[in-house]
């Protein structure tokens, strides 16, 4: 999958209209660049609501991001197998992006979301590099809400704060993942291996 979508997803540029697509114009999926000093600006502006804009922000990413790739698509009758299968290739496509190097794990009751080297990491010695990580949230957020997987999510581990990785968990609810898809936890050793083919 992963060769498939590095072929049908390559940057193009748009001369007349300066703007960039990913993959064909028709689709309309211009990309959108977020420089982390811009959303550290606009979280000073925001104030207290910040947290929340920024979760939105991000699930509005998210959800366009899935839309634009999978137009017309119910999820509703799709298997949790194809949904996961999904998710797990939307990371695969951030991480062609430069969001990072991503991990997902489905579990019985939750899924997690790793990301190593992500974009807060540049801005690691300012506080308000912790704001990337609430874009990231939401982000993860709007893809499980388009596929129809209902669930709760914070971050549970920072890279600014200490931490080897970004990780989110988000709780499912009301479903439970069946045994045959619930994924083994990644070794260190697999992870530094992942890392080091990047």
């Amino acid at each position: 999958m992963f060769k498939r979508l590095k072929k049908d997803l390559e940057i193009n540029i748009e001369d007349k209209e300066g703007q960039l697509f990913l993959g064909d114009k028709k689709k309309g999926l211009r990309l959108v660049m977020l420089r982390p000093n811009e959303i550290m600006e606009f979280c000073e502006f925001a104030g207290t609501n910040a947290d929340d804009i920024l979760i939105w922000v991000g699930k509005t990413l998210g959800k366009t991001f899935m839309e634009k790739f999978f137009y017309n698509k119910d999820w509703s009758k799709e298997t949790i197998a194809t949904k996961k299968e999904v998710f797990l290739g939307s990371l695969e496509v951030l991480m062609l992006l430069g969001y990072g190097a991503l991990t997902g794990m489905f579990k019985k009751d939750h899924l997690i979301v790793n990301v190593y080297e992500s974009l807060a990491t540049e801005d690691k010695e300012s506080i308000m590099a912790k704001n990337l990580c609430l874009l990231y949230q939401g982000v993860f957020a709007g893809f499980l809400d388009v596929l129809g997987i209902e669930a709760e999510g914070k971050e549970i581990e920072c890279i600014l704060t200490g931490g080897e990785k970004c990780s989110f968990k988000f709780d499912l609810i009301g479903e439970m993942i069946d045994d045959k898809l619930v994924d083994e936890e990644i070794s260190d050793e697999a992870v530094s291996d992942f890392l080091a083919s990047l």
